[in-house]
């Protein structure tokens, strides 16, 4: 082993214990992400306001490092999420998704490595959130349908997203991190697709093991909805004044809907319950107790000029404000899973129709009655399992998609392609376009997009702040700060010097795949945003005093940063792939590990070959 490299001056060292503690502090479960990310950047501000630094014979001022807010890194981060939202928002991904449904039922297992290879693919252009969010409750649906472990599909479409995103240079912030970074520091910019050939080999051997072993790896997770027979829904049907109903016999209106009518009863005033006889003449006010699936529910409320509403707050009828009247409605399917704060709770006490906008229209649970002969919905305490049946804008069912204690199931009904979708996904497709060929940086096609999407009512202003993450803004400017410290301060440079010291005499190929693995392993337990934007400055010092291109080494900074694989806390999909599909720690450990090391082993061949280092 060579001699260690001399100490750096006190600042560089101050910095160094510095990114130290940021790391601790990312990894604090009860710290907010972006809480950690504000201290390291006030820190950094105040130490170097106190204690001044010259670099280059001139001062680096505390507010340099508050310039990563107005970073072009930053600016297409946040463009690109607001165009992501766009196409969420307008529906634009929702064709595809019934389209893997029905391949679904054909075969699974070719269903499989078709739904691995399309999530993988426009993860390398739109974020992977809103594909994880559209994928998870199909696949749900589709493993109960057909019998297959619910467990061996939900992880390999998460981590095929992640796959796909390491393919562009847009397809996930960690890579505009890097390459924005990388061409802050002279390294040469990285275009679009610049690195496609290594990031398709790695996510085709990815794929490959998520689609032929891990479904034979995995051990079955029971997840709470296991009840594949039709779902019968209690509702409570108004009938309003103008029905045509009103001063009919229920023998008449059963004949109108072909005797298919299960009335459990009939509502009339507060405490008023009126025995579901043939002979009783329907008045205005009524609440009919019924009981269907849910399609079959709204062909009888159209049928019977009546509206489907919770019993408590039934009075005059809808007006063209309410939101069953709305044009965008959407009838979804909502569980109650394991750790969801609806468990034990009634509706009603959460206030549940007014937090999240909807109506509950009825409510299942599998295999059971409720126990009273007319439940009032919004009383009834909640158990693991239940399936709440609610209605409202296609903007609130969006935001059940992204709660994390609640799991939509299906948002099926009412679904229509909608007209802005096509104008949506044509916005995306330009800025693709005017990046790959040069025309625009991604910063400004990105940010000209998401204009587009709001001046052409894709989204609006309120959807288009909603998109934007302030966790991902906060670790982007902090990390963008801390690396600009350590490389002003020669920290990165006397890491660098530390990791050729403990290396010896090893190769370039082999120095190259050490910095690989290690910025894996800091990846999946540290902000990947932080360990690209600090590992980038290492690796370009690196290959510079080995004498090395810079291109691979910054790619494999860039590579290993995104193997968010051995962890759930890794990436925020991961997350949200462990609550709907109740895995364990040790699932991610057992999946993605292997697939962490499989990735690693490939990249540090294909890498070298490409790049000529050896």
């Amino acid at each position: 082993m060579a001699n260690l490299p001399p100490l750096p001056n006190l600042h560089a060292i101050a910095v160094l214990f510095l990114a130290v503690f940021a790391l601790l502090l990312f990894t604090r479960k009860n710290l907010p992400l972006e809480t950690s990310s504000f201290i390291i950047l006030i820190l950094l501000a105040i130490g170097f306001e106190i204690y001044p630094f010259q670099v280059d014979g001139k001062t680096l001022h505390a507010v340099d490092f508050f310039q990563g807010f107005g970073h072009e890194a930053l600016v297409a981060v946040c463009a690109l999420m607001i165009a992501g939202q766009g196409i969420v928002r307008t529906g634009g991904l929702e064709p595809l998704g019934r389209g893997l449904a029905r391949l679904w039922k054909i075969s699974p297992s070719v269903s499989l490595l078709l739904t691995l290879i399309l999530a993988a693919f426009i993860s390398a252009f739109v974020n992977n959130v809103p594909i994880v969010v559209l994928l998870l409750p199909i696949l749900i649906s589709v493993s109960i349908r057909t019998k297959i472990k619910t467990s061996s599909v939900l992880m390999p479409m998460g981590f095929a997203t992640l796959l796909g995103g390491t393919c562009t240079t847009i397809g996930t912030s960690t890579n505009l991190l890097v390459v924005s970074v990388a061409a802050d520091m002279g390294a040469g910019r990285l275009e679009m697709f610049d690195f496609l050939l290594p990031g398709v080999i790695a996510a085709g051997i990815g794929i490959s093991y998520l689609w032929l072993i891990v479904p034979r790896i995995m051990p079955e997770r029971k997840i709470a909805l296991t009840d594949t027979s039709p779902r019968i829904f209690t509702a409570h049907l108004a009938i309003p004044e103008e029905s045509s109903s009103v001063g009919k016999t229920l023998a008449e209106i059963m004949q109108k809907v072909d005797d298919g009518l299960k009335i459990k009863g009939i509502r009339r005033g507060i405490d008023s319950f009126t025995t579901p006889l043939p002979s009783v003449v329907l008045k205005a006010g009524d609440q009919l107790i019924i009981s269907d699936t849910p399609e079959r529910l709204k062909e009888i409320e159209d049928l019977l000029d009546g509206t489907l509403y919770q019993d408590e707050t039934l009075g005059s009828p809808v007006d063209e404000d309410h939101p069953l009247k709305a044009d965008d409605q959407q009838v979804a399917e909502i569980a109650v899973v394991h750790g969801s704060h609806l468990q034990g709770r009634t509706l009603g006490g959460i206030r549940f129709a007014e937090r999240y906008g909807v109506i509950i229209l009825a409510i299942h649970r599998a295999g059971k009655e409720l126990k009273r002969r007319v439940d009032s919905i919004n009383k009834t305490r909640l158990q693991i399992g239940d399936i709440l049946l609610v209605q409202g804008p296609r903007e609130q069912i969006t935001s059940l998609k992204k709660e994390k204690n609640i799991l939509v199931l299906d948002a099926t009904m009412d679904l229509p392609f909608t007209k802005k979708a096509p104008l949506a996904l044509g916005i995306m497709l330009a800025i693709i376009l005017t990046t790959a060929f040069g025309f625009l940086p991604i910063a400004i096609s990105a940010s000209c997009g998401a204009l587009l999407m709001i001046m052409f009512g894709c989204l609006g202003w309120r959807d288009a702040t909603k998109a934007l993450s302030t966790q991902v803004i906060m670790i982007v400017v902090s990390s963008l700060a801390l690396g600009s410290a350590l490389l002003k301060t020669g920290g990165a440079e006397y890491l660098a010097q530390l990791f050729l010291a403990v290396g010896g005499d090893a190769s370039p190929l082999v120095m190259l795949s050490g910095l690989m693995l290690l910025m894996a392993v800091l990846t999946n337990i540290v902000s990947n945003n932080a360990t690209a934007v600090m590992g980038t400055p290492i690796a370009i010092s690196i290959a510079t005093q080995m004498g090395q291109p810079l291109e691979p080494f910054v790619l494999a900074v860039l590579f290993g940063a995104n193997m968010s694989f051995a962890t759930p806390m890794a990436y925020k999909t991961n997350l949200l792939v462990m609550n709907a599909g109740e895995y364990t720690f040790n699932d991610f450990l057992r999946i993605g590990i292997p697939l962490v090391l499989l990735l690693w082993i490939t990249l540090s061949w294909v890498l070298p070959a490409i790049y000529g280092i050896s």
